[in-house]
């Protein structure tokens, strides 16, 4: 069972989306660091998440119709104005000058990955209707929540830091002008299609 869950989990995590985007974004604009910055911050996310799922409030906003549209409305704007961010031709994508130093704005690497995890209600979902289906029905189903919870944070840090040193290596290739410049229309896109595709589901 444990290891079913790992596995699912894993592949699960892999899957592109949002995180995968927005690191991509931030190590090729800015260096490994800040790779590593936007996925601590989607670390810090998924914890947040699992605390709310612990005391119960998670599978309040997913019981609530409206709740839950409120938090996927938040999320695909903000998705939206990353992505629109993204594809300004004046300014690089984490909405500083393009030619920012290395490494950029520590705390806003950290916080886009934070609110990407955060609005995304299929983060939400994962703690409230996939974690729950490994839990046992009886005993200390506390403490196998924050054992799991703990096993996707585990999986979410070494999966997007193998992932982020594969693009910061990458990225070596792609870091001049002409070239980080279609990137970033590129991951601007690929925010906008994320966004309306959460947006329809």
């Amino acid at each position: 069972m444990l290891l079913t869950f790992v596995v699912t989990t894993l592949i699960m995590i892999m899957i592109p989306g949002p995180d995968a985007a927005l690191i991509m974004r931030s190590s090729l604009a800015h260096g490994r660091l800040a790779g590593l910055l936007t996925m601590l911050g989607g670390l810090l996310g998924l914890t947040v998440h699992a605390a709310a799922a612990a005391i119960g409030l998670s599978a309040l906003l997913a019981a609530s119709p409206t709740a839950f549209t409120v938090v996927r409305g938040v999320g695909v704007c903000y998705l939206l104005w990353l992505g629109v961010r993204a594809l300004l031709p004046s300014r690089g994508g984490d909405g500083e000058p393009a030619e920012a130093g290395p490494g950029g704005n520590a705390l806003l690497h950290v916080r886009r990955g934070l609110l990407s995890n955060l609005l995304n209600p299929k983060v939400l979902l994962l703690f409230v209707t996939w974690l729950p289906q490994f839990l046992p029905t009886h005993g200390d189903t506390m403490g196998d929540a924050v054992l799991l919870s703990g096993i996707i944070a585990v999986l979410y840090a070494l999966w997007f830091s193998l992932y982020n040193v594969i693009v910061d290596r990458v990225g070596a290739l792609l870091r001049t002008p002409r070239v980080r410049s279609r990137v970033e229309r590129a991951t601007g896109v690929l925010l906008v299609a994320f966004a309306l595709r959460l947006a329809v589901q």
